[in-house]
């Protein structure tokens, strides 16, 4: 587990901008043999999750969270060899941001750990349109596909890309998730068949490990 004053200190860096301070600390952290999954919830997803708040309270101008999440992001990588040394399950996944949605920081992370469980996690990135996601499932023909949503405000956009998976794929098992849910519930989603919602990477984690 990583401690609350590393945490703390990293939070801190992240909204000052300082990119070389939050490098330092997640490479201190790779040396020290802390877990991928450790720094995946309990540093990348926790900051992103508190920097998202402090977004939605006004407490941080829109340039800071956008900081906040490129350097996020570039962080990342360091993280990418060991990721990719796991043993491959041979099941497939097809993750993506809803059309309009902007936020990929949290559809790539569920793909890598997707990687991390020994998937492929094919992530099509930010505002991709759902009959374009459709022609690329039908290409990869994966187990499930993933759909990320950010902010509230898309919650249709999201809709109607369930709507269209599965006038394609009526089977297809979809897993939905992001911050917005964290506002607006799941009411929208909970009539769809074989659809289920993803509140965090443990809750994705705990989902792997029994399919």
């Amino acid at each position: 587990m990583i401690e609350e004053n590393v945490y703390q200190g990293f939070l801190k860096s992240l909204l000052a901008g300082r990119l070389s301070e939050c490098h330092a600390v997640v490479t201190q952290l790779l040396d020290a043999k802390t877990e991928i999954r450790d720094l995946y919830i309990n540093l990348f997803q926790r900051s992103m999750y508190e920097v998202g708040e402090l977004w939605e309270n006004n407490r941080i101008t829109v340039a800071n969270e956008h900081l906040a999440t490129s350097i996020t992001e570039s962080l990342l990588s360091l993280v990418y060899p060991s990721i990719f040394a796991t043993e491959r399950s041979g099941k497939k996944a097809v993750v993506s941001c809803s059309a309009n949605e902007f936020h990929q920081i949290g559809g790539k992370m569920v793909a890598d750990i997707m990687e991390l469980n020994g998937w492929d996690g094919h992530f099509l990135g930010a505002n991709t349109p759902p009959e374009e996601m459709t022609k690329f499932i039908d290409e990869v023909r994966p187990d499930v596909v993933g759909i990320s949503l950010s902010i509230p405000a898309n919650i249709g956009n999201l809709v109607h890309g369930i709507e269209v998976v599965k006038a394609d794929f009526p089977d297809m098992d979809l897993l939905i998730g992001g911050q917005a849910f964290r506002w607006i519930g799941q009411d929208a989603i909970r009539h769809y068949t074989n659809t289920d919602y993803v509140s965090s990477l443990d809750a994705l984690e705990s989902l792997l490990g029994g399919s």
